[in-house]
Formats: C-alpha cells, sequence, structure tokens
C-alpha cells in the first residue's frame, strides 16, 4: 500500500474491507489543494503524547522552524501554518515523527496552492473525501483552526439558501437529500490568530445516493497520437468517448485542450464543444465530447488536441494531430486502389481468422522455437501467486490436490515457473495479512480457483481483496481465472469479478483427474502457459531440472 494516491485510500475505506484506519494514513500520501490568500493548518498523525515531530520542506531539504514575530510559514508541534498561502508555498512537505526508541515514521503531503479566477469558488481538485446519503455535510479540516466560525456554505458556487437548510456547530443539514442536491459543498469560515483574521475554504463532494460505481476512466476512441486528416478552410468536427463507470456519476466529465488549454478558456469562436451521455450494455456509462471545429486554419496543423477524461478515481487523457488531406491528383487510381485494398483486406481477414483460431499454439510454438525468456530484473519473485479456497477439515479434496500437487508438477517442473502456494510458501509464525499482500507484490500474475466453496466463503475475502485491487485499482498485475467447477451464470460474483470475467473469460477445467500424470500440452495448460510470463531461463533448462 505504500505510496497510495488519496483516491485509492478512499477506495480502500468504502470499500468495506476493516483496515485500520492508522495504517491508512501510515501508508498514503495526501495532497492538499488550497486558494492563494488564505490560512491554511496541516495536522501531522500523532502516534503518541510524548513523541517529537519536526517539519521538512522536501524540496529544498529544510526543516520549517518554530513561530516567530511576523513568521509567515512555521510549525508548531503537529501542526504546519502558512499565514496566509503563496503560490510560492506549492510542493511536497513531510513531518517527521521521533520515538523515544530512535525510530522515525514520516507522513508525506503535496501542497498545490492556486490562484482566484473569476467564478471559482474551490480548487479544480477535491481531496476531502465524499459524504454520502444522509444529508450531513461536515465541513473539512475546521478542527484544526481553532475557535473558527463559519461564515456561509456554497454550493457549485452559490450561497445555500432556503428551508431545507440547516446549519448547527461545523455541520449543514438537508433535508430530504435528492440527485438535485448532488454537488460540491463549499464552507468558508474566519480564523484569528493573535489578533490577524484570516479567510479559510473547503470543500467535498455530496452525493445523495450510492447507487454508481466509479471504474478507472477509459478513453474508447480516439487513440494516443492518432493523426487526423483535415481540409484548410472546412469544417471538422472531433469525437472523444470515454468509459466513467457503471450507472451515472456524480462527478465525471470529458473535455478538449487546445495546446493545454481549456476549449471553454479560448476566445476563439470556431471552436465549440458538443457533449452527449448514455448507459452502454450493463449500465456501463459513457460519455462522448465532440470538438466542433468550425473552420480549420494552417496553425492548427501545428496544435495539440486533447481529450481528457476524468471521474472520482482518476483522470486520463490523449492527444491527436492534425494534417492536411492528401489531394485527388496525388493518389493512386481509383482501380489500382480499390483492388489493392480488397487484396489486402483479404489477407489481414485470413490472417486474423487463423491468428484467432491457433493463437495460443502459435504464440507456444514461437516461446518453443525461439526461446524467448525474460532476463529483465523487475523485482519480482514468483511468476505467479495461487488463490484457492482453504480446505479446515481432515479430508483430502480434488482442489488440494491440484493446488499443491498437479499444478507444481506441470508450470513449475516441466515448465520452469516458480509458484507461491499459501500454505507451501508462507512460512509458520508470519502475520497471514502481511506476508499475503507481500507475496502478491511479488508476483506478476494472480491465479484464482473458481469453485462455489471459494464464492461462498466469507473467510478467503481478504486475499480475494488485495488481488482485485492490484488488477484493477494499480493496474499492474493481470489475473488469471481457473473455473474449476461449472459456475453457471456468474451471478453470484462479486462485480469486479464479473468485470474481469467479461474482458478476458474464465480457463475451464474439463479433464478427470486421474492417476495419470497431465500434459503440458494439453488444452487447459496450453491456456494457462498462454496466460502466464515468459519464463526466467531458456525453456531446455527444464528438460535437465
Amino acid at each position: 500500500m505504500t505510496g497510495l494516491r488519496i483516491q485509492e485510500c478512499q477506495v480502500l475505506c468504502l470499500s468495506g474491507q476493516r483496515f485500520n484506519l492508522c495504517e491508512i494514513l501510515n501508508f498514503c500520501s495526501f495532497a492538499v489543494d488550497h486558494m492563494e490568500g488564505e490560512a491554511l493548518v496541516i495536522k501531522c498523525p500523532k502516534w503518541s503524547p510524548s513523541v517529537k515531530i519536526t517539519w521538512y520542506r522536501m524540496d529544498t531539504h529544510e526543516m520549517i522552524p518554530a513561530e516567530e514575530e511576523g513568521s509567515r510559514v512555521f510549525s508548531i508541534e503537529r501542526f504546519l501554518w502558512f499565514l496566509p498561502t503563496s503560490r510560492e508555498d506549492s510542493g511536497n512537505y513531510t513531518c517527521v515523527t521521533h520515538f523515544s526508541s530512535n525510530r522515525t515514521k514520516s507522513h508525506n503531503m503535496s501542497v498545490q496552492v492556486h490562484s482566484y479566477k473569476p467564478g471559482e469558488c474551490f480548487p479544480s481538485r477535491i481531496h476531502y473525501p465524499n459524504e454520502t446519503g444522509r444529508g450531513k455535510i461536515a465541513c473539512p479540516t475546521i478542527d484544526n483552526y481553532k475557535d473558527a466560525t463559519i461564515v456561509q456554505w456554497y454550493k457549485d458556487c452559490k450561497p445555500l439558501q432556503g428551508q431545507r437548510y440547516f446549519k448547527k456547530e461545523k455541520y449543514i443539514y438537508i433535508e430530504n437529500p435528492g440527485r438535485e442536491d448532488d454537488g460540491y459543498y463549499t464552507c468558508q469560515f474566519i480564523y484569528t490568530h493573535k489578533g490577524n483574521v484570516f479567510n479559510v475554504s473547503a470543500t467535498r463532494i455530496f452525493i445523495s445516493e450510492v447507487k454508481y460505481s466509479p471504474l478507472p476512466p477509459q478513453i474508447i476512441f480516439p487513440k494516443n497520437k492518432d493523426v487526423v486528416e483535415a481540409e484548410l478552410g472546412a469544417a471538422l468536427s472531433l469525437k472523444c468517448r470515454a468509459r466513467l463507470g457503471i450507472k451515472k456519476q456524480p462527478v465525471a466529465a470529458v473535455r478538449w485542450d487546445v495546446d493545454n488549454l481549456p476549449v471553454k478558456n479560448l476566445v476563439l469562436s470556431r471552436f465549440r464543444e458538443e457533449t452527449h451521455f448514455f448507459d452502454g450494455h450493463e449500465q456501463v456509462y459513457y460519455e462522448e465530447t465532440s470538438l466542433n471545429i468550425t473552420e480549420v486554419k494552417k496553425e492548427d496543423l501545428q496544435s495539440n488536441f486533447t481529450c481528457i477524461a476524468l471521474n472520482t478515481m482518476h483522470n486520463t487523457r490523449v492527444t491527436v494531430t492534425l494534417q492536411l488531406k492528401v489531394q485527388s491528383e496525388e493518389v493512386l487510381p481509383k482501380a489500382l486502389l480499390i483492388t489493392g485494398s480488397l487484396v489486402l483486406l483479404g489477407a489481414i481477414a485470413i490472417s486474423v481468422i487463423l491468428y484467432q483460431s491457433f493463437q495460443v499454439d502459435i504464440v507456444l510454438f514461437y516461446r518453443e522455437i525461439f526461446q524467448p525468456y525474460s532476463d529483465k530484473d523487475d523485482g519480482k519473485i514468483y511468476d505467479a501467486y495461487v488463490i484457492y479456497p482453504k480446505n479446515h477439515t481432515s479430508e483430502a479434496n480434488f482442489v488440494e490436490y491440484f493446488v499443491y500437487q498437479i499444478m507444481p508438477d506441470i508450470l513449475e517442473n516441466k515448465c520452469g515457473y516458480k509458484l507461491c502456494i499459501y500454505g507451501r510458501d508462507i512460512y509458520p509464525g508470519e502475520d497471514a495479512a502481511s506476508a499475503i499482500e507481500k507475496r502478491m507484490q511479488k508476483s506478476r500474475r494472480l491465479i484464482i480457483l473458481l469453485t462455489h466453496q471459494l464464492i461462498n466463503s466469507k473467510e478467503d475475502a481478504y486475499d480475494q481483496h488485495i488481488a482485485l485491487y492490484n488488477a484493477l485499482i494499480q493496474n499492474d498485475t493481470k489475473v488469471i481465472l481457473l473455473e474449476m467447477e461449472t459456475i453457471g451464470a456468474y451471478e453470484k460474483l462479486q462485480e469486479s469479478l464479473r468485470f474481469i470475467i467479461k474482458q478476458q473469460g474464465t480457463i475451464k477445467w474439463k479433464e478427470e483427474h486421474t492417476v495419470h500424470p497431465q500434459s503440458p500440452n494439453s488444452k487447459f495448460w496450453k491456456q494457462v502457459r498462454y496466460h502466464m510470463p515468459l519464463t526466467r531461463w531458456p525453456s531446455h533448462s527444464a528438460n535437465t531440472k
């Protein structure tokens, strides 16, 4: 979990897993976005009443001193003060906790100070956790400012007024909240320090009902570095479509930048944006934004057009450029062009059909003939971590026989892979949760054996959660699903597993388990080997092992 972004920390907190809050705070590096000219007080997590805390600015390696007369930036115990903030304060800071046993613990945070812009009452990036459903919204960070007084609440930059809103202490209550109440809520308060009065504002998102599920935003089209043909003086429409989650998202956007400037900030009247949103298969939520150029000019051929898709989890972008459309007198004769295109399309179609039909055999044949192998030090120890239902009875079952006998014999002894199997490679006395997480981080693949026992068991939820988190959120570990029993329509599976199955399917075990050894060249094991990484040594070494 080291170095998690704050959005990912929020995913862990909201996922229902019972992580210790202090553990989450220790591993996360938080980001703070603030307005220029306001007071800002940041609090360092305190681990015991007797510890000493020292603050540093990381990019200059300077220790931040205690308060002196006229100080603007200073530290007092666990607090870091900016009275007020300046653009030059943007940077990375760390607080170091010194324990009596000479141990230290550091907590990193990034501070970004924004300039005021007309019509903007909060920074463009929101980092305080969302409020959901109950109609009670707390003013973020106000507890860091002693005796602060809230002056006004805003929703989407407009002052809150009406009998449906009730203010008390640091909270605002909404009577019978509905979808129309979803949005950004900003509390503005004043803080007095040694006779000097400062303004402070903080914003968080309120969501009336949690009936949606965000996914990492994915731009469907265009592709990054695409080149679009255009004619000078003609109109052109650039479309960008992105997948943003399951069902309509409370915070999501797809927009265009021209040379890193949002289209809405350009004064050129020939650029216009038009946005549509719709639900696809299984209520997957998409947004599509068109950049309409009324007249393409020569300078547009030198510009970068960037589509940005974002939601509460993350943001992603692709960039396209324009080039002049080839004129008719410069192209090949029409008949030759059509004939060549048909031949090329036919060859491509046949190649695609052959490859799809024999893809696994082709890849494995290539590996066997040319013997490619990975000699890059990627920091991994295992080729795959195996997740399977644990048997707590004295009776042997086929799944354990498969995990402890058949799988190591095929993948380790005959194919040269190294597996990590719970119960075999996690040593007695190790902390199970920590050991599982470390072994997964050191593995190139995650193999999950799907059985009815695994689906219905709550005991195995932890390693499943960590595995799916690595696959979907961090996106750095591929999953191989082995369907050891007929699961059916998968409706009992959790949503993240169904999403992976939809993307890549499962490998179904249909072979009878007999006393005869399994062949690595059977259809089942060919598919497993195809999804495994390259071996760490040439395949002929396996024959001598």
